[in-house]
């Protein structure tokens, strides 16, 4: 056990919480100590098995809260897959207890980043948000970077299964803020658009990029960056056909951030 970093997981009964503890559990250098859930949840206060095979599977106690959950297992790293808000009050309340919150989550508002980039630098303690634990998905997106230094125009279509709560997805979100950095105005208009339905064009950032969210049975997570120019199009399309492309990036990430002092968003700073 001595030298293993020891991870706690918040939303442990969803998909990407499943995902992640199977990832600690595989690995070596982790150890899974802990989880919590909602208040009142089927599941917290109970003992659930985590990891999807017999040989790779313990039996975890979900706490129903952060606080009982820290007393109980003392871990180094928080990994949360809970939601927006309530992982903005778990990230507080882990670093000013100095463990260090890995948020995995989407949706975060700005200004919640910078209050927690505020406390994690006052604490001297390591924290991350990430959008996208796929390391082609970070890819993608600096990928797209890249691309619209070139071009003028480009446009975002991301494609989840119905389940999905948030649109855009937190990883077209993250794309349209990567094309910001070029610090230009895309798809400058050449005709006035005249909509027969409402929000056909899609949804516009402030720096022009226009983003459409599809949301259909049968869909994992896609997602296409489209650009034209005079004569070409160029797309930049990233597909996860299922939660194992985020085992590495996950696994980064935990061991990564015990060696930060502060706030990193992205996993593009550590590849």
């Amino acid at each position: 056990m001595a030298g293993r970093v020891k991870v706690a997981i918040a939303g442990i009964n969803g998909k990407m919480g499943r995902a992640s503890a199977n990832a600690v559990l595989g690995d070596s250098g982790l150890e899974l100590v802990g989880a919590f859930g909602r208040s009142g949840s089927s599941y917290a206060g109970k003992s659930m098995v985590a990891g999807f095979s017999t040989e790779n599977s313990m039996a975890v106690m979900v706490s129903d809260s952060i606080e009982a959950c820290f007393e109980a297992s003392k871990p180094d790293v928080l990994l949360d897959f809970s939601i927006a808000e309530p992982a903005v009050k778990h990230a507080t309340y882990a670093l000013q207890n100095g463990v260090r919150p890995v948020i995995g989550v989407s949706g975060v508002d700005p200004s919640d980043v910078e209050k927690l980039r505020a406390l994690a630098g006052d604490k001297k303690v390591g924290a991350m948000i990430v959008p996208n634990f796929s390391i082609g998905a970070v890819l993608m997106m600096e990928f797209a970077k890249t691309a619209g230094k070139h071009f003028g125009n480009v446009e975002i279509v991301e494609m989840h299964g119905t389940k999905k709560l948030d649109a855009p997805s937190g990883t077209a979100m993250y794309t349209t803020r990567k094309l910001a950095e070029n610090d230009k105005q895309f798809n400058p208009k050449e005709v006035a658009d005249r909509e027969l339905l409402q929000g056909a064009r899609g949804a516009v950032t402030d720096a022009g990029v226009r983003v459409h969210s599809v949301r259909l049975p049968g869909l994992i997570s896609h997602q296409d960056v489209i650009f034209g120019a005079d004569g070409e199009l160029l797309s930049i399309r990233h597909e996860s056909f299922n939660t194992n492309c985020f085992v590495k990036g996950i696994i980064l990430s935990i061991k990564s951030v015990m060696g930060m002092d502060s706030l990193v968003v992205g996993l593009e700073s550590l590849l």
